[in-house]
């Protein structure tokens, strides 16, 4: 590796190391640490939202699997062109009006206590344990990436470049709380776009001046079709990335700290242009890159790397290249701060110490960013362990549990705690049982999981609420609807119908 790259990298961590800093300076209590104080502009969101979501498998696994397996693989693109839309519409708008009309809900298993007025706190303990369970495998599966990525380009040890890894993001994160994570997300989001664009053209031209790696093109197979070898259960399956993109609380959170409920609609143009231009690069980067190889590459998930570090001048190809660690860190440090505020707000102020002072619960997020960020360190001690399948089944897992919970949570009034919490569980459950499991009728259990999981979950949410009494809850859902009217009719907090003596946040 050239010394030009080492210092657009060196260039690159100091950055994100000063924007921490910054931030650690403007940090005054709780809300600002995990939320931001609510004040998020439209295009951090947006910008933000989108680069914890894609991660690195949309510069290395996306690519990947366009070069070995054709453009049927390209679904997954546009099912995660959908599931971008239907979040921004669906979700977006009532979950920031409803988290602040429900005593300013921080977080999601905050909102979900609040909104199903449960004083027992059941609801708040099931969420936590399913969010600490599931991203530990999450932030894990980054980790592991991340080393990689350090040991393939600068041969380093691989469990040297897991620890430094984990230390430059543990810094900023632990720093900078949410403002740095989603700044340091903007800069990483810009910096994913940009390089799997200039890539893309690169190649590009390199093809159409005859230029190419292989050693012939005359026997190059062309790239299967968009439906080529697809069946039906490898197309519900794809579409399960839609479906679980609701469920992801490190991407809601977001919505929830946007600075009004008006930036709505900036941000999802934001969101859908950025996402298109990134996930068509992506694609284009497979195709380009099958064709400039011969259809041969040792590793089909390194193809980006290698035509980074071919096409670009070596200065330019720093930059690019750190923009795979960019998208790999801008998704560790939002679940990391998720896991810290299921720790302090939801767990720690919720169930142990309600009195608990705001300099407290902002050392306690730090503390237990470290925390976790050392268990999931440990668990990608492993250099055998599978990156893709770790992320996939943490993906599942709240797709399924969270998913069907806060989208009925906020369009159905007769939803009550207990059918919240059979979703929940039922959910979570459902991708656990069905994970391992493979074959039967037509491939069924090779299905993602997280679409069984989340119809189960759903229908687990519809057929309990229906069992069980849920007028308090329905007396909710009226209060919070009215603070969703048009702005001006009715203000958070004070808004008729909502009973803040009924709900947890008296």
């Amino acid at each position: 590796m050239s010394t030009s790259v080492l210092i657009s990298f060196a260039i690159y961590l100091l950055m994100m190391l000063a924007i921490g800093v910054y931030f650690y300076r403007n940090t005054r209590d709780l809300s600002d640490y995990i939320l931001g104080g609510r004040n998020l502009p439209p295009s951090v969101a947006a910008l933000s939202a989108g680069a914890s979501d894609l991660s690195g498998w949309a510069l290395m696994g996306l690519p990947g699997a366009i070069f070995s397996g054709g453009f049927s693989q390209a679904w997954i693109a546009i099912w995660t062109l959908v599931g971008v839309y239907l979040n921004w519409s669906l979700i977006a708008e009532r979950l920031r009006v409803f988290t602040e009309a429900a005593g300013n809900a921080l977080t999601v298993p905050d909102y979900l206590e609040a909104r199903f007025a449960d004083s027992q706190r059941i609801l708040r303990t099931v969420s936590s344990v399913v969010m600490l369970v599931f991203f530990t495998f999450y932030v894990s599966a980054g980790l592991v990436g991340g080393a990689v990525l350090f040991e393939s380009l600068f041969e380093l040890d691989y469990t040297l470049a897991l620890w430094l890894g984990a230390a430059v993001i543990v810094s900023y994160t632990f720093l900078g709380g949410f403002l740095a994570a989603s700044w340091t997300d903007l800069i990483q989001g810009i910096m994913m776009a940009a390089a799997l664009f200039s890539v893309a053209i690169m190649t590009l031209l390199a093809l159409i001046n005859g230029d190419t790696a292989a050693v012939t093109t005359d026997a190059i197979a062309p790239l299967a079709g968009l439906t080529q070898d697809l069946t039906v259960v490898g197309m519900i399956s794809l579409a399960g990335w839609a479906i679980g993109y609701c469920g992801q609380p490190h991407v809601v959170v977001r919505f929830m700290a946007l600075r009004r409920r008006e930036d709505v609609k900036v941000s999802r143009r934001i969101a859908l242009v950025w996402s298109t231009i990134t996930m068509a690069s992506a694609v284009a980067v497979g195709a380009l890159g099958y064709y400039w190889f011969g259809g041969e590459l040792e590793n089909s998930e390194r193809v980006f790397i290698v035509l980074a570090d071919t096409m670009l001048n070596p200065w330019v190809a720093g930059f690019v290249l750190a923009g795979v660690l960019a998208a790999i860190m801008s998704t560790i440090d939002s679940q990391l701060l998720v896991c810290s505020s299921a720790i302090s707000e939801d767990i720690y102020r919720g169930l142990i110490r309600p009195q608990a002072e705001q300099k407290e619960l902002v050392w306690l997020s730090r503390g237990s960013v470290i925390v976790v960020a050392l268990l999931a360190t440990v668990m990608g001690m492993d250099r055998n362990s599978s990156i893709l399948d770790l992320v996939s089944y943490a993906w599942g897992g709240f797709g399924a549990a969270f998913g069907p919970v806060i989208l009925l949570s906020l369009f159905w009034r007769r939803m009550n705690r207990n059918g919240a919490i059979a979703g929940l569980v039922v959910g979570a459950a459902t991708v656990a049982v069905w994970k391992p499991l493979t074959g039967g009728p037509a491939g069924i259990f090779d299905m993602f999981e997280v679409v069984p999981g989340f119809i189960l979950s759903f229908w687990a949410v519809v057929a309990v609420s229906l069992l069980t009494d849920g007028e308090r809850e329905a007396r909710q859902f009226d209060g919070l609807l009215a603070a969703f009217k048009p702005s001006g009719s009715a203000t958070p907090n004070t808004v008729s119908g909502y009973n803040k003596e009924e709900s947890c946040h008296v």
